[in-house]
Protein backbone atom coordinates (compact mmCIF):
# COMPACT_ATOMS: atom_id res chain seq x y z
CA UNK A 1 0.00 0.00 0.00
CA UNK A 2 1.32 3.43 -0.92
CA UNK A 3 2.04 5.97 1.83
CA UNK A 4 -0.75 8.29 0.68
CA UNK A 5 -3.20 5.35 0.78
CA UNK A 6 -2.30 4.67 4.41
CA UNK A 7 -3.30 8.24 5.26
CA UNK A 8 -6.73 7.80 3.61
CA UNK A 9 -7.50 4.43 5.25
CA UNK A 10 -8.95 5.11 8.70
CA UNK A 11 -10.81 1.98 9.86
CA UNK A 12 -10.26 -1.80 9.99
CA UNK A 13 -11.43 -3.64 6.89
CA UNK A 14 -10.99 -0.67 4.55
CA UNK A 15 -9.25 -0.94 1.20
CA UNK A 16 -8.82 1.26 -1.87
CA UNK A 17 -10.05 -0.07 -5.21
CA UNK A 18 -9.22 1.25 -8.67
CA UNK A 19 -12.33 2.28 -10.63
CA UNK A 20 -10.43 2.14 -13.94
CA UNK A 21 -11.82 5.51 -14.97
CA UNK A 22 -9.69 8.68 -15.14
CA UNK A 23 -7.50 7.45 -12.29
CA UNK A 24 -10.38 7.52 -9.79
CA UNK A 25 -10.33 5.18 -6.82
CA UNK A 26 -12.80 4.39 -4.07
CA UNK A 27 -12.61 3.38 -0.42
CA UNK A 28 -14.49 0.20 0.42
CA UNK A 29 -14.87 -1.78 3.61
CA UNK A 30 -15.08 -5.56 3.45
CA UNK A 31 -17.28 -5.49 6.57
CA UNK A 32 -19.91 -3.43 4.73
CA UNK A 33 -21.73 -3.83 1.42
CA UNK A 34 -19.28 -3.34 -1.46
CA UNK A 35 -20.52 -2.16 -4.84
CA UNK A 36 -20.92 -4.54 -7.75
CA UNK A 37 -21.37 -4.45 -11.50
CA UNK A 38 -24.89 -3.03 -11.15
CA UNK A 39 -23.44 0.32 -10.05
CA UNK A 40 -21.04 0.41 -12.99
CA UNK A 41 -23.84 -0.41 -15.43
CA UNK A 42 -26.13 2.23 -13.93
CA UNK A 43 -23.49 4.94 -14.28
CA UNK A 44 -22.98 4.04 -17.94
CA UNK A 45 -26.75 3.85 -18.55
CA UNK A 46 -27.43 7.24 -16.94
CA UNK A 47 -24.59 9.21 -18.47
CA UNK A 48 -26.17 9.92 -21.91
CA UNK A 49 -29.31 11.27 -20.23
CA UNK A 50 -27.53 13.79 -17.99
CA UNK A 51 -26.98 17.16 -19.61
CA UNK A 52 -24.05 19.53 -19.01
CA UNK A 53 -24.73 21.88 -16.12
CA UNK A 54 -27.09 19.43 -14.38
CA UNK A 55 -27.66 18.94 -10.68
CA UNK A 56 -27.81 15.19 -9.97
CA UNK A 57 -29.09 13.54 -6.80
CA UNK A 58 -27.96 10.00 -5.96
CA UNK A 59 -30.31 8.21 -3.55
CA UNK A 60 -29.18 5.23 -1.42
CA UNK A 61 -25.65 6.32 -2.28
CA UNK A 62 -23.73 3.77 -0.20
CA UNK A 63 -20.00 4.47 -0.51
CA UNK A 64 -20.66 6.99 -3.28
CA UNK A 65 -19.58 4.88 -6.25
CA UNK A 66 -22.22 6.14 -8.70
CA UNK A 67 -21.59 9.91 -8.26
CA UNK A 68 -17.83 9.28 -8.24
CA UNK A 69 -18.00 7.23 -11.44
CA UNK A 70 -20.35 9.65 -13.20
CA UNK A 71 -18.17 12.62 -12.27
CA UNK A 72 -15.17 10.81 -13.74
CA UNK A 73 -17.15 10.12 -16.92
CA UNK A 74 -18.51 13.68 -17.21
CA UNK A 75 -15.64 15.80 -15.95
CA UNK A 76 -15.52 19.21 -17.60
CA UNK A 77 -19.29 19.32 -18.21
CA UNK A 78 -20.13 21.32 -15.05
CA UNK A 79 -22.29 18.55 -13.54
CA UNK A 80 -22.69 18.53 -9.76
CA UNK A 81 -23.62 15.49 -7.69
CA UNK A 82 -25.18 15.12 -4.24
CA UNK A 83 -25.31 11.67 -2.67
CA UNK A 84 -27.78 10.85 0.11
CA UNK A 85 -27.02 7.87 2.34
CA UNK A 86 -28.44 6.89 5.73
CA UNK A 87 -25.38 4.97 6.99
CA UNK A 88 -22.88 7.43 8.52
CA UNK A 89 -19.95 5.04 8.01
CA UNK A 90 -20.65 4.90 4.27
CA UNK A 91 -21.03 8.68 4.09
CA UNK A 92 -17.64 9.11 5.73
CA UNK A 93 -16.01 6.73 3.23
CA UNK A 94 -17.71 8.47 0.30
CA UNK A 95 -16.49 11.90 1.41
CA UNK A 96 -12.93 10.64 1.84
CA UNK A 97 -13.05 9.01 -1.59
CA UNK A 98 -14.19 12.24 -3.22
CA UNK A 99 -11.40 14.19 -1.52
CA UNK A 100 -8.84 11.53 -2.46
CA UNK A 101 -9.87 11.91 -6.11
CA UNK A 102 -10.00 15.70 -6.02
CA UNK A 103 -13.77 15.61 -6.67
CA UNK A 104 -14.94 17.48 -3.58
CA UNK A 105 -15.88 20.62 -5.53
CA UNK A 106 -18.40 18.66 -7.62
CA UNK A 107 -19.36 15.60 -5.56
CA UNK A 108 -20.92 15.97 -2.10
CA UNK A 109 -22.48 13.54 0.36
CA UNK A 110 -24.92 13.96 3.22
CA UNK A 111 -26.23 11.54 5.80
CA UNK A 112 -30.01 11.42 5.66
CA UNK A 113 -33.01 9.14 5.36
CA UNK A 114 -34.25 9.43 1.77
CA UNK A 115 -37.79 9.65 3.12
CA UNK A 116 -36.80 13.10 4.39
CA UNK A 117 -34.75 14.08 1.36
CA UNK A 118 -36.65 17.23 0.47
CA UNK A 119 -36.93 18.53 4.01
CA UNK A 120 -33.22 18.33 4.85
CA UNK A 121 -32.73 22.07 4.90
CA UNK A 122 -35.29 22.30 7.70
CA UNK A 123 -33.31 19.80 9.78
CA UNK A 124 -31.06 21.79 12.12
CA UNK A 125 -29.19 18.70 13.29
CA UNK A 126 -28.45 17.64 9.73
CA UNK A 127 -27.30 21.13 8.83
CA UNK A 128 -24.81 21.01 11.67
CA UNK A 129 -23.58 17.61 10.46
CA UNK A 130 -23.08 18.98 6.97
CA UNK A 131 -20.89 21.76 8.33
CA UNK A 132 -18.33 19.32 9.70
CA UNK A 133 -15.93 19.83 6.80
CA UNK A 134 -15.55 23.58 6.23
CA UNK A 135 -12.72 23.06 3.75
CA UNK A 136 -15.19 21.92 1.06
CA UNK A 137 -18.60 23.09 -0.17
CA UNK A 138 -20.21 20.25 1.82
CA UNK A 139 -21.35 22.82 4.35
CA UNK A 140 -23.69 24.23 1.70
CA UNK A 141 -25.20 20.97 0.55
CA UNK A 142 -28.22 20.99 2.85
CA UNK A 143 -29.45 24.23 1.31
CA UNK A 144 -29.44 22.50 -2.10
CA UNK A 145 -31.84 19.73 -1.06
CA UNK A 146 -35.10 21.43 -1.84
CA UNK A 147 -38.20 20.26 -3.71
CA UNK A 148 -37.97 20.32 -7.51
CA UNK A 149 -34.30 21.37 -7.48
CA UNK A 150 -32.62 18.50 -9.36
CA UNK A 151 -32.40 17.66 -13.04
CA UNK A 152 -31.70 13.95 -12.58
CA UNK A 153 -31.82 11.25 -9.92
CA UNK A 154 -29.78 8.05 -9.87
CA UNK A 155 -30.53 5.20 -7.51
CA UNK A 156 -29.30 1.67 -6.84
CA UNK A 157 -31.75 0.78 -4.06
CA UNK A 158 -32.10 -2.31 -1.88
CA UNK A 159 -33.47 -5.08 -4.10
CA UNK A 160 -35.07 -7.48 -1.62
CA UNK A 161 -38.35 -7.03 0.20
CA UNK A 162 -38.05 -6.75 3.97
CA UNK A 163 -38.59 -10.46 4.56
CA UNK A 164 -37.11 -11.77 1.32
CA UNK A 165 -33.76 -13.50 0.93
CA UNK A 166 -31.17 -14.06 3.64
CA UNK A 167 -30.65 -11.11 5.95
CA UNK A 168 -27.85 -12.48 8.13
CA UNK A 169 -26.42 -10.83 11.22
CA UNK A 170 -24.67 -7.85 9.58
CA UNK A 171 -27.10 -4.95 9.89
CA UNK A 172 -25.13 -2.66 7.57
CA UNK A 173 -25.27 -5.23 4.77
CA UNK A 174 -28.92 -6.02 5.51
CA UNK A 175 -30.11 -2.43 5.06
CA UNK A 176 -28.11 -2.15 1.84
CA UNK A 177 -29.73 -5.26 0.33
CA UNK A 178 -33.20 -5.37 1.89
CA UNK A 179 -36.09 -2.91 2.05
CA UNK A 180 -35.74 -2.43 5.80
CA UNK A 181 -35.36 1.36 5.85
CA UNK A 182 -36.77 2.22 2.42
CA UNK A 183 -38.75 0.54 -0.35
CA UNK A 184 -39.51 1.23 -3.99
CA UNK A 185 -42.36 3.55 -2.97
CA UNK A 186 -40.00 5.62 -0.84
CA UNK A 187 -37.51 5.84 -3.71
CA UNK A 188 -40.23 6.97 -6.12
CA UNK A 189 -41.57 9.55 -3.66
CA UNK A 190 -38.11 11.01 -2.98
CA UNK A 191 -37.24 11.15 -6.68
CA UNK A 192 -40.52 12.83 -7.58
CA UNK A 193 -40.13 15.41 -4.82
CA UNK A 194 -36.51 16.22 -5.69
CA UNK A 195 -36.91 16.45 -9.47
CA UNK A 196 -37.92 19.38 -11.57
CA UNK A 197 -40.79 18.73 -13.99
CA UNK A 198 -39.29 16.80 -16.89
CA UNK A 199 -36.38 15.55 -14.79
CA UNK A 200 -35.06 12.03 -15.23
CA UNK A 201 -34.70 9.05 -12.88
CA UNK A 202 -32.15 6.32 -13.63
CA UNK A 203 -32.42 3.12 -11.61
CA UNK A 204 -31.04 -0.42 -11.57
CA UNK A 205 -33.13 -3.18 -10.01
CA UNK A 206 -34.21 -6.79 -10.39
CA UNK A 207 -36.62 -7.85 -13.16
CA UNK A 208 -38.91 -9.71 -10.75
CA UNK A 209 -39.74 -6.37 -9.09
CA UNK A 210 -40.88 -4.67 -12.30
CA UNK A 211 -44.57 -4.74 -11.40
CA UNK A 212 -43.79 -3.07 -8.05
CA UNK A 213 -41.63 -0.48 -9.81
CA UNK A 214 -44.28 0.38 -12.37
CA UNK A 215 -46.94 0.82 -9.67
CA UNK A 216 -44.72 2.96 -7.45
CA UNK A 217 -43.46 5.16 -10.27
CA UNK A 218 -46.94 5.66 -11.71
CA UNK A 219 -48.24 6.71 -8.28
CA UNK A 220 -45.60 9.46 -8.17
CA UNK A 221 -45.92 10.89 -11.69
CA UNK A 222 -42.79 9.11 -12.93
CA UNK A 223 -43.33 7.70 -16.40
CA UNK A 224 -40.94 4.91 -17.38
CA UNK A 225 -39.51 5.73 -20.80
CA UNK A 226 -36.57 3.37 -21.32
CA UNK A 227 -35.80 -0.19 -20.20
CA UNK A 228 -32.80 -2.40 -20.78
CA UNK A 229 -32.59 -5.97 -19.53
CA UNK A 230 -29.21 -7.30 -18.39
CA UNK A 231 -28.39 -10.99 -18.88
CA UNK A 232 -25.36 -12.79 -17.41
CA UNK A 233 -25.10 -14.93 -20.58
CA UNK A 234 -26.91 -14.81 -23.89
CA UNK A 235 -28.88 -17.96 -23.11
CA UNK A 236 -29.74 -17.04 -19.50
CA UNK A 237 -32.68 -15.01 -18.23
CA UNK A 238 -32.17 -11.41 -17.15
CA UNK A 239 -30.98 -10.83 -13.59
CA UNK A 240 -30.90 -7.00 -13.69
CA UNK A 241 -32.93 -4.27 -15.32
CA UNK A 242 -31.93 -0.66 -16.06
CA UNK A 243 -34.73 1.90 -16.18
CA UNK A 244 -35.12 5.56 -17.08
CA UNK A 245 -38.24 7.50 -16.10
CA UNK A 246 -39.34 11.10 -16.58
CA UNK A 247 -41.30 13.19 -14.09
CA UNK A 248 -44.52 14.16 -15.82
CA UNK A 249 -43.58 12.28 -18.99
CA UNK A 250 -46.09 10.93 -21.50
CA UNK A 251 -46.66 7.16 -21.79
CA UNK A 252 -44.20 5.55 -24.21
CA UNK A 253 -41.57 2.94 -23.41
CA UNK A 254 -38.51 2.19 -25.50
CA UNK A 255 -37.13 -1.28 -24.81
CA UNK A 256 -33.46 -1.43 -25.75
CA UNK A 257 -31.62 -4.51 -26.90
CA UNK A 258 -30.44 -6.73 -24.02
CA UNK A 259 -27.04 -6.20 -22.47
CA UNK A 260 -25.08 -9.46 -22.20
CA UNK A 261 -22.36 -9.52 -19.53
CA UNK A 262 -20.27 -12.59 -20.36
CA UNK A 263 -19.27 -14.00 -23.75
CA UNK A 264 -18.17 -17.12 -21.90
CA UNK A 265 -17.40 -17.92 -18.29
CA UNK A 266 -15.01 -15.31 -16.93
CA UNK A 267 -14.83 -13.34 -20.21
CA UNK A 268 -16.75 -10.07 -20.56
CA UNK A 269 -18.44 -9.18 -23.82
CA UNK A 270 -16.85 -6.33 -25.74
CA UNK A 271 -19.68 -3.97 -24.81
CA UNK A 272 -19.11 -4.54 -21.09
CA UNK A 273 -15.36 -4.11 -21.53
CA UNK A 274 -16.03 -0.79 -23.24
CA UNK A 275 -18.29 0.32 -20.37
CA UNK A 276 -15.44 -0.20 -17.93
CA UNK A 277 -13.34 2.06 -20.15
Amino acid sequence: MQTEDRRVIEHPGERIDDLQRCGCRIIQNENLFCFGMDAVLLAAFAQPGIRPGSQVLDLCSGNGVIPILLDARMRGLDVHFTGVEINPVCVDMARRSARMNGQQERVHFIQQDIRKVCSVRQQAVQKEACMEDMQTPEGQVCDQIAPASFDAVTVNPPYMTGGGGLTGDNYDRTIARHEVLCGIGDVAAAACAALRFGGHVFMVHRPHRLSDIFRAFSAHALEIKRIRMVHPFEDKEANMVLLEAVKGGKPYIHVEKPLIIYREKGVYTQEVRDLYG
